[in-house]
């Protein structure tokens, strides 16, 4: 038996690990929702992320999602349901937290 070398693993570890992005409710949506425009007022943006993340709601790979942001860093947008600024908060470890 031989091993994968590395470019071949990471292959298949890059397929496998976004196949759950073809289950997503996001897959059709317009993308200017998940992602704002650089500048975007205050009362603009909470209106837009409330919307992607009804999106989210009912979204059958939401958790799937999420652990990929969170493990990814994923700096931009709503992913797995949350903001840029919840994804830091979960990824600080509890002690920091106040």
């Amino acid at each position: 038996m031989t091993l994968p070398t590395t470019r071949q693993h990471t292959i298949a570890f890059s397929a496998a690990d976004t196949d759950w992005q073809r289950h997503s409710r996001c897959r059709d949506a317009d993308p200017s929702l998940f992602f704002g425009p650089e500048n975007e007022a205050g009362h603009e943006r909470a209106l837009r992320e409330t919307e992607a993340k009804r999106v989210c709601e009912e979204c059958p790979v939401l958790l799937r999602c999420r652990r990929h942001a969170l493990a990814h860093f994923e700096q931009h947008g709503i992913w797995g349901g949350l903001t840029e600024n919840e994804r830091t908060r979960h990824r600080r470890p509890l002690w920091r937290v106040p």
